[in-house]
């Protein structure tokens, strides 16, 4: 596993386009997935230590920004010939049992994740209403630390801002996580 942090968010980048399949069997395009004040998409898998870590504190504060008029979209894009815990049946089983509140996508060329320029698992991207991004950082303060309490929102605390005002935090701290399994 190698470890990466994700850059400074570049804001104002537009939302790149998309239309990938979901666990649901169901194609999902980037405009179905907006919401009223904004979109999350969320470069996510199922065998990095980094996004099992979260994945219950994912499902709670998506929970949260959804109600908020946030859309979530979450994309596997890793090479599921070399991580077969990635593979498009074990997404769905993984959606399942975590019960996955949001699109869980299947990027297979990869192409998506280039576009977005993903690079880790968690890698998170935060967009306004008119598709700029606001949103480059952390889920929380926690890390790997799942039973860490009062844990900094700083996802939640950020796209709630983006949500009311359009605009993101100026300082926001880097995700890490495993590396994309590039083929």
């Amino acid at each position: 596993m190698t470890l990466m942090h994700t850059p400074v968010c570049n804001f104002g980048l537009p939302a790149p386009e998309f239309n990938l399949l979901g666990v649901d069997g169901k194609n999902w395009s980037r405009d179905e997935c907006v919401g009223a004040n904004g979109l999350l998409v969320m470069f996510i898998c199922n065998h990095c230590p980094y996004v099992k870590a979260i994945q219950q504190r994912l499902v709670e504060d998506i929970a949260s920004l959804q109600k908020n008029g946030i859309g979530v979209v979450a994309i596997m894009s890793n090479d599921p010939n070399d991580y077969p815990e990635d593979s498009f049946e074990n997404m769905q089983i993984i959606a399942t049992q975590k019960a996955y509140n949001f699109p869980y996508l299947m990027d297979g060329s990869q192409q998506v994740a280039k576009d977005y320029g993903a690079i880790c698992t968690p890698d998170f991207f935060g967009y306004n209403s008119q598709m700029q991004l606001q949103y480059r950082g952390r889920l929380d303060e926690s890390g790997m630390d799942g039973s860490a309490e009062n844990a900094k929102r700083d996802l939640v605390e950020a796209m709630l801002l983006v949500a009311k005002t359009g605009k993101g935090p100026v300082e926001q701290m880097p995700s890490m996580g495993c590396s994309i399994k590039w083929v």
